[in-house]
């Protein structure tokens, strides 16, 4: 077999449907469109979500919810996460060598969750009351970058 045997399976290519080439082929004349209306017309497309001039189910349900624009995304990372980390200083590029945050260019925030073995000195962007209470008590420091 060679590349100009090739050929695409059978039954997977259809020929296009040619539209308006007298009464014989069943789609002359008004060729499959029906008489007149709006889907008669050439160039008739309806927007998405048009219902014929009836009130759109978009704006006919109840709107609800909020978005703060001033809101703070942080990557969060549990104090039982740190365990991963060498003793000393954490930064940002230290968590992301040990795989807890997959971003630098994200601010972190340290949670309490899991305790603390080792003293650390933690350098992020924020930190919960709980994770500095604990941090210190193991004899660590936090610092807000």
């Amino acid at each position: 077999m060679e590349l100009h045997d090739l050929k695409p399976p059978k039954g997977s290519k259809k020929n296009r449907k040619r539209v308006g080439r007298g009464p014989g082929s069943g789609m002359g004349k008004t060729s499959g469109r029906g008489h007149k209306g709006q889907r008669a017309r050439s160039g008739s497309k309806k927007r998405i979500g048009y219902e014929g001039g009836q009130m759109p189910l978009h704006r006919r349900l109840p709107k609800f919810g909020f978005t703060n624009i001033f809101k703070k995304e942080y990557q969060v990372v549990n104090l039982a996460a740190l365990d991963r980390c060498e003793p000393g200083e954490v930064t940002a590029d230290t968590l992301l060598k040990a795989g807890l945050v997959k971003n630098t260019s994200i601010p972190i925030k340290i949670l309490g969750n899991g305790e603390v073995q080792k003293a650390f000195t933690i350098k992020a962007a924020a930190f919960s009351k709980a994770a500095i209470a604990k941090i210190e008590a193991a004899g660590g420091k936090t610092e807000v970058v």
